[in-house]
């Protein structure tokens, strides 16, 4: 749904006595909500691609609100839901499988009961003395295929298949490559291998739903390491643990736990690398940031946390960014990136350095392809500047240099970074099949605005002004049934939604004590 500022989208959300779900109620004639679909008595079981059926009303109605203009809401009309709930069908683990945008609904009734769909995998081999225990064919456009699977071999043990194609490997897609390319990007480590996995089935399914298969929407089960979910209660000395942000990787590392502290009480782990704070990702805050969003919680806090082994499984997927998902089932996708800068408290003063920052926006130049420009553009509600999310990967936006979370400065040579959400999409979508773009990251674009400095073309490292950008054509492959559907993700009309501590000092690291 997309609706117009200071508008509402039309509909009522409920939590009704005796009644299980977040309902949907009194949908307004010609609204938003009508025309996207909704009807009276519909469950909303995801907004923005996070699961919100278990979560209080009140957050579900934040995450709404700070949506901005547009929202995706993923929904199951009553009778299925309850019929659902009667059953025991565990909603969170099915609506993985719905990707946001490339599905409106969920999968088929058979017989009253909600099917499964099949899904794409994803599988952390750790290779033995006999290697991995498979072999690789590659088949022309058909893409590459496990063969000779060793019944007891680490590929197996890893949950591989035999005949499946191979869609990533190390968070690469590699659908399109030659058979010695494949070989080069296992061998690319030396111990361990990632791969995303399809088979028959599964791509016969997405192509007659006309979805993409990617990590987003694939089975996690037989991941061996997981990320945990640590609740801890405040103590009269607070929660018993150092929050150190290490200089080299960025990373938000618990260090020191007190013996008896509410840390060590929750299972708390020396060196466990911090994910989320109460559900909201710390990828890329500063030392600053995390510290706060922690002792925001007067009485206790949910963290997120990831050991260094599960760190390190996860990164072998670092170009996938999915939602974070935090419930009862905890395994997500971790994307832990480096952030660039230090902070500390001193006396309880703030203090901010700078490090070595790229602080030069970016040219990117890119030609229309099938599915759009491929990047969504993104606003906070009272909150200035644009930003970008969701860009497609090997679509137009990424080949030309465009990442997620860049805040977008100009459009085609003009600054827009003043302009309203609603003119800029317009500016975007006037533009034609070429579109130039200047870019920055986070942290550039939040240094230049508190220096009061002007970002300009000029400043712009010339690496991704590229003269003729690449033309995208789709490719019809023989057998599509044995292939990957091309990507239907486009930038929408609107280019979606927009959806008591004490300190010690370190010459390397930020260590506050929590």
């Amino acid at each position: 749904m997309t609706k117009k500022p200071q508008m509402s989208y039309g509909f009522y959300l409920r939590i009704e006595k005796d009644t299980a779900g977040h309902l949907i109620r009194n949908v307004e004639k010609n609204s938003p909500a009508e025309e996207a679909g909704l009807k009276d008595g519909d469950r909303v079981l995801r907004v923005n691609g996070v699961f919100v059926d278990k979560e209080d009303h009140a957050q579900v109605v934040e995450i709404i609100k700070t949506s901005g203009n547009s929202i995706v809401l993923l929904v199951l009309d009553g009778t299925s839901y309850e019929k659902a709930k009667k059953e025991g069908v565990n909603l969170e683990e099915l609506t993985q499988k719905v990707s946001t945008g490339q599905q409106q609904s969920l999968p088929p009734m058979d017989n009253g009961a909600i099917t499964a769909v099949p899904q794409p995998r994803l599988c952390y081999l750790v290779k033995e003395e006999k290697g991995y225990g498979f072999s690789l064919k590659t088949i022309g456009q058909k893409g590459s295929f496990i063969v000779e699977l060793l019944p007891q071999g680490a590929a197996a043990k890893a949950g591989v298949q035999n005949n499946d194609r191979l869609i990533e490997i190390n968070g690469k897609n590699v659908e399109n490559n030659t058979h010695e390319e494949v070989v080069e990007k296992v061998k690319e480590f030396e111990n361990h291998v990632m791969f995303l996995l399809s088979n028959e089935e599964t791509d016969q399914y997405y192509v007659s739903q006309k979805m993409v298969l990617s990590k987003e929407s694939a089975n996690l089960r037989r991941l061996p390491f997981k990320p945990r979910l640590i609740e801890i209660q405040k103590g009269k000395s607070g929660y018993g643990f150092y929050l150190r942000m290490e200089q080299n990787t960025g990373d938000h590392v618990i260090k020191d736990i007190d013996s008896e502290s509410p840390a060590a009480k929750a299972d708390l782990k020396d060196n466990d690398i911090l994910v989320a704070v109460n559900g909201e990702q710390v990828d890329g805050l500063d030392h600053e940031s995390v510290v706060r969003k922690i002792k925001q919680c007067e009485a206790k806090t949910t963290l997120l946390v990831a050991d260094k082994e599960t760190n390190a499984m996860y990164k072998l997927v670092r170009k996938c960014k999915p939602p974070l998902r935090i419930g009862s089932n905890v395994p997500v996708l971790i994307l832990l990136q480096s952030t660039r800068s230090n902070s500390s408290y001193k006396g309880g003063k703030s203090e901010h350095t700078e490090q070595k920052v790229n602080h030069k926006p970016r040219i990117c130049k890119m030609v229309k392809g099938p599915s759009g420009f491929g990047f969504n553009l993104n606003m906070i509600k009272n909150k200035p500047g644009l930003f970008i999310t969701q860009v497609l990967i090997q679509g137009p936006a990424d080949t030309a240099g465009v990442e997620n979370n860049d805040f977008l400065v100009e459009v085609n040579g003009v600054n827009v970074i003043n302009e309203s959400y609603d003119n800029v999409v317009s500016r975007i979508k006037n533009t034609g099949d070429r579109l130039t773009l200047l870019v920055c990251s986070k942290d550039a674009y939040t240094y230049f605005q508190s220096q009061n400095i002007p970002i300009t073309a000029s400043m712009a490292d010339p690496i991704h002004d590229i003269s003729e950008p690449p033309v995208y054509t789709e490719n019809h492959l023989s057998e599509p049934e044995r292939s990957s559907p091309e990507s239907r993700e486009r930038a929408s009309s609107s280019f979606s939604s927009l959806s008591a501590a004490s300190t010690r000092a370190d010459s390397d690291n930020d260590d506050t004590k929590l």
